[in-house]
């Protein structure tokens, strides 16, 4: 059964981690009263090629501050260096602390195989905390949690050791300019340092007022192709009529280290 208003938390590695991959789901959550929090593992104070580090990383935490002001999300940045976080016993203990005290119906997470380390040490950190959320004695300080979230696994294109299987998709054609509203934000990453590393800085326009436009094209291709690779689950969920016309998805798989809700049960906790 659907609840009043859920409670979302979404993980990221890095400032715009989880705009990229949740952005769109999240925003639609809002517009129907639920509660989101974005939650950056890393302060991203490795991602540019010009400012220092120190530099940096109070850009991007400005940057989140706008990107999270335009969909009303909530946000934490932990105190951890870009390229160096640690799956140990201190990080863990942040995450349960930060996870028992905001109590989210569903956390989004990427999965443990990727190729960024910072990525793949989040999803550690959060299977190595998803059990011990609800032992008292782990973080006496903050009373445990007295259920086990459900934990979805947000898109990658990784195949080893396996392939990302989506348990659900979700429509964001309603909500994709606000989408990439949230990713314009993110000034230093789309429009610099990403260009920059992935040598493609030409492509930048350099108006600034078509950059938007341009941001849409640059990675609304990559949505839309997700569409179309996952198009049988969209005709499953929405109908052939609905399902065959979607131009941009957000995919998400559950995890088996959450909560394992039935199918009524998902269906609540995606009320789109």
């Amino acid at each position: 059964m659907q609840k009043d208003k859920l409670r979302i938390m979404v993980l990221g590695a890095h400032p715009d981690d989880c705009e990229l991959t949740t952005g769109g789901t999240c925003v639609k959550y809002r517009k129907l009263g639920h509660v989101v929090k974005y939650v950056y593992t890393t302060n991203g104070n490795a991602g540019h090629h010009k400012l220092s580090k120190e530099e940096i990383a109070k850009v991007r935490a400005l940057e989140v501050k706008a990107a999270c002001e335009v969909a009303g999300f909530e946000y934490e940045i932990m105190d951890n260096n870009d390229g160096y976080l640690e799956a140990d016993i201190t990080n863990r203990d942040k995450l349960i602390r930060i996870i028992r005290k905001f109590q989210p119906d569903i956390i989004f997470a990427p999965r443990l195989n990727d190729y960024h380390t910072d990525h793949r040490r989040t999803s550690i950190l959060l299977q190595d905390a998803s059990y011990l959320l609800m032992v008292p004695h782990v973080c006496p300080d903050v009373p445990p949690l007295r259920y086990c979230p459900v934990i979805m696994y947000v898109a990658d294109d990784f195949n080893k050791p396996v392939p990302f299987e989506p348990t659900i998709v979700v429509d964001i054609d309603d909500v994709f300019e606000t989408k990439m509203k949230i990713l314009d934000c993110h000034k230093s990453q789309f429009y610099e340092w990403l260009p920059w590393v992935d040598n493609y800085e030409n492509e930048v326009p350099a108006d600034k007022s078509k950059r938007l436009q341009w941001l849409s094209e640059k990675r609304g291709a990559y949505y839309s192709l997700l569409a179309d690779k996952y198009r049988h689950k969209l005709i499953e969920r929405y109908g052939e009529e609905k399902g065959s016309k979607v131009k941009y998805i957000e995919a998400f798989e559950i995890s088996e280290y959450g909560a394992q809700p039935t199918r009524e049960q998902l269906s609540g906790y995606f009320p789109f």
